[in-house]
């Protein structure tokens, strides 16, 4: 190599290793939780890995899953582990699914009775490859758990059932669960980029459709904060609950799971979400749960027993 061209080369090895690489975006303090370390947190896993159950606090990193798994509280994801759409916040897997494990209800049951629940929440993958939607394997869950737990409280977080909403509600509605979760994630503007296999006023639809069947039956949804939404978007998201009847909101900081996924924009703090909480209960919902680590099933135990109390004293002031 010539001398200047070497030296060149050099100087441009030397610039390159020199050169500040962009800094990591650090999760603020109120973020960061503990590794999970706790015997409980070992016995709930080799729970579910004996009974051959997946878990949303698994699947999809849940920062929550070590004060979760140290109570021995778990959310329980049917239909397999594999989802058959691609959002750009989730961590569960996709592909094409297996078949539905036909086992998979009286395991569920038997994995309440062994962690004593009093209140189980079981959710889903998306399966639009099966002509239900899923949607039967929830009532197989709900009646096995009635029939092996009839004291333990059912909570359910379900997709959107897409183009089999109807049909999919009617048969879980008719199962009676307490709960009745699904999810907006995020405002409208966002849904392109965010949760592109879905659509948000279906959902909202689907919601509302719930207590039309039966008005006894919590409704519940939750969206993300930190993914480029405005203030009064989200605003806007509330009034929609509302006007679809929702009882109850949940809201939590989006965390990035891997570089693939949507980048957070914004990390809200402690106070703006209280401010959030405030507007929320102030437009009428019975409950809200809003900080940067709540999530779904966070608390939902603890949240039931607030619904049920709340619902009961409207009822008594009216």
């Amino acid at each position: 190599m010539a001398p200047a061209r070497r030296t060149r080369y050099l100087n441009e090895m030397t610039d390159t290793v020199s050169a500040p690489r962009p800094p990591r975006t650090r999760k603020p303090d109120w973020i960061r939780v503990k590794a999970p370390t706790s015997a409980g947190f070992a016995e709930t896993r080799a729970l579910m890995r004996r009974l051959n159950l997946a878990t949303v606090c698994e699947e999809a990193a849940c920062p929550n899953i070590g004060e979760c798994w140290t109570k021995k509280h778990a959310t329980v994801m049917i239909l397999g582990d594999t989802c058959t759409r691609a959002c750009a916040f989730c961590n569960v897997k996709t592909g094409m699914p297996r078949a539905v494990d036909p086992l998979e209800p009286e395991h569920v049951a038997v994995a309440a009775a062994e962690l004593g629940l009093e209140h189980i929440v079981i959710t889903s993958v998306d399966r639009d490859d099966l002509p239900d939607g899923g949607a039967h394997q929830f009532v197989k869950v709900i009646e096995a758990l009635r029939r092996t737990t009839p004291a333990t409280t059912i909570e359910i977080l379900t997709p959107d059932f897409r183009n089999k909403a109807q049909s999919a509600v009617e048969a879980i509605v008719t199962a009676r669960p307490d709960v009745y979760n699904h999810n907006l994630e995020t405002v409208p503007r966002l849904y392109p980029t965010i949760r592109p296999g879905a659509r948000y006023y279906a959902s909202l639809r689907l919601l509302e459709s719930v207590k039309r069947h039966d008005p006894s039956i919590f409704t519940k949804s939750g969206v993300m904060l930190g993914l480029g939404e405005e203030r009064m978007e989200v605003h806007q998201v509330m009034d929609d609950m509302r006007s679809a009847d929702i009882d109850f909101l949940t809201m939590g900081q989006y965390l990035q799971p891997t570089p693939r996924h949507a980048k957070v924009a914004d990390f809200v703090t402690p106070a703006a979400f209280n401010a959030y909480a405030a507007i929320a209960r102030a437009k009428g919902f019975l409950l809200v749960a809003a900080s940067p680590l709540t999530r779904s099933s966070y608390h939902a135990g603890d949240d039931f027993a607030a619904l049920r109390a709340a619902r009961a004293a409207k009822l008594g002031r009216g």
